[in-house]
């Protein structure tokens, strides 16, 4: 009797998730789908999504100071250098994935240890 249920059980477990396999499969085409695919990717590129990593937020002084000695140890990274008032931000880099900014901040704070990733 155990076993007959046991079985019965099974067969039903393996039909449902054959069905809601299928269920997925016939919506993976589907034009509606890539279409919105499509226009989420156009709207990333125009307002650029990612991480940046911040390395100061204060004054202006300090701020100018950092950056440029910044731009000596890493050539070649994009810095740039806002106001937000009352505080001018440096932020450096620009990463698609949080992973690629936290691999980069390792290495950036050896040497400003202040720093921390931000979305842009």
């Amino acid at each position: 009797m155990k076993k007959s249920s046991l079985i019965i059980t099974l067969i039903l477990l393996l039909t449902a998730g054959v069905f809601s396999v299928n269920a997925q499969s016939k919506y993976a085409d589907s034009k509606n789908i890539n279409s919105l695919i499509e226009k989420k990717r156009a709207y990333n590129k125009h307002n650029g999504t990612g991480y940046r990593i911040q390395l100061y937020n204060g004054q202006e002084g300090r701020a100018r100071s950092l950056r440029n000695r910044f731009q000596v140890e890493y050539p070649g990274v994009y810095t740039k250098l806002t106001y937000s008032a009352p505080e001018w931000k440096i932020q450096v880099g620009n990463y698609k994935t949080r992973l690629h900014a936290d691999r980069a901040l390792n290495e950036i704070r050896e040497k400003f240890s202040g720093a921390i990733v931000v979305p842009m």
